[in-house]
């Protein structure tokens, strides 16, 4: 496997690329086997599939915490933000400190620096009021906000979420959706999301990507016709409904 990667990225182009990636653990388990699957500046795809088909491994290979087997990955920045399953906030820092954490890791920007960038993704993540509070005092939703605030700080031109919002109540994922596109259209990354959920996958996305059971790959591709900024109504539109049935059907199929 080859995994190449430059200081930035061109004004257009792709920014993360696999070619036939492949992925056996040391234990003979084959999660991946010949994937191939861009993202695009402007895009944000989604990537949907049974349990255990190497979506997280896929997030895990781009960030550079596991290295494929087979295949050529090529990451054309190195601003990239990622946010997990779970919140992962150290419980003994407030909401500022733990949103300046990875800026102040990187290393590349001093502690004024970092607290005004804390200071302005914490306004956009709509948790302004919060800063001094810990996380054991903020519910669900608020700590995947200081989660995604936290990767904002590095000025991510590729942002890499391993299902969020799984966890969450359909009211608050629905909110966090929302919020998620909103800065999405005005911070312009790129983005790369897995979920197990369609509906969710569709209403993100501008690309929805199918995959198969273990070991996963590519099925099918569905190219997301609505505009940005989404209006939220859309979900209960014919239109939405139907792209949601076609995904679901691929995906059964792909399980097969």
């Amino acid at each position: 496997m080859t995994l190449t990667a430059e200081p930035t990225a061109p004004p257009t182009g792709v920014l993360l690329d696999f070619k036939n990636t492949e992925m056996t653990f040391p234990n003979g388990t084959v999660a991946l086997r010949g994937v191939d699957l861009t993202v695009q500046r402007g895009e944000f795809v989604s990537v949907v599939g049974p349990s255990g088909c190497g979506k997280s491994t896929l997030l895990r290979i781009a960030s550079g915490l596991e290295t494929a087997s087979d295949g050529v990955t090529t990451v054309n920045t190195d601003h990239i933000g990622y946010v997990f399953q779970d919140a992962t906030l150290l419980p003994w820092r407030n909401v500022t400190k733990n949103v300046e954490l990875l800026a102040e890791l990187d290393g590349r920007s001093s502690r004024t620096t970092r607290a005004a960038k804390a200071a302005k993704a914490i306004e956009l993540v709509g948790l302004s009021g919060f800063e001094k509070s810990l996380p054991r005092q903020l519910s669900g939703g608020m700590r995947m906000r200081v989660s995604l605030a936290r990767s904002l700080t590095l000025d991510p031109e590729l942002f890499l979420f391993d299902e969020p919002f799984g966890a969450l109540d359909e009211i608050t994922r629905e909110r966090l959706n929302d919020e998620l596109l909103r800065l999405f259209v005005a911070q312009k990354f790129a983005g790369l999301f897995i979920t197990h959920s369609v509906s969710e996958a569709v209403y993100l996305s501008t690309k929805v990507v199918v995959m198969s059971g273990r070991p996963g790959n590519v099925v099918a591709t569905f190219e997301v016709p609505f505009d940005m900024p989404r209006d939220p109504d859309i979900r209960f539109t014919p239109e939405f409904a139907e792209l949601v049935g076609e995904v679901s059907h691929a995906l059964r199929e792909g399980h097969r």
